[in-house]
């Protein structure tokens, strides 16, 4: 089976990263070859990054309160840039009111504190299994 490659990042000014690294880990123990970009990223460093390592995934992390521009502009860049088939999904603290906006815009999941790793696992792998690009 082929690995599943996937970039985690920390768009904008947010400072806090645990959260990030347990995930990048959890998927790690689980076989997916995980880059992780840190913190203080860009939308436009995420979708080069992806370009160049050729991720199947985006997931980023956001506890800022920016999740809506952030990954509004991610999914754009992404679209632009021929690579919109790809997955993208994230977490952090993201109310559940606009987890309707991010599904409009492509978005259909998002995780937060509590979520288990394993139903990251989970939903990264039915989603690989049923989009191959």
């Amino acid at each position: 089976m082929e690995k599943i490659k996937v970039i985690i990042a920390k768009p904008g000014l947010d400072g806090h990263d645990r959260g990030a690294k347990v995930v990048a880990r959890g998927l790690v123990d689980a076989g997916m070859e995980v880059v992780y970009l840190g913190l203080r990223q860009t939308p436009e460093s995420i979708v080069n990054a992806a370009i160049e390592e050729d991720a199947d995934v985006i997931g980023l992390s956001i506890l800022s309160g920016a999740h809506l521009v952030n990954f509004q502009r991610v999914k754009e860049l992404m679209e632009k840039a021929g690579i919109g088939d790809r997955l993208l999904t994230g977490g952090g603290i993201i109310p559940v009111s606009d987890h309707a906006v991010l599904k409009n815009w492509g978005i259909d999941r998002v995780f937060g504190p509590g979520d288990e790793i394993e139903k990251i696992v989970q939903y990264i792998r039915e989603w690989k299994a049923s989009h191959i690009h």
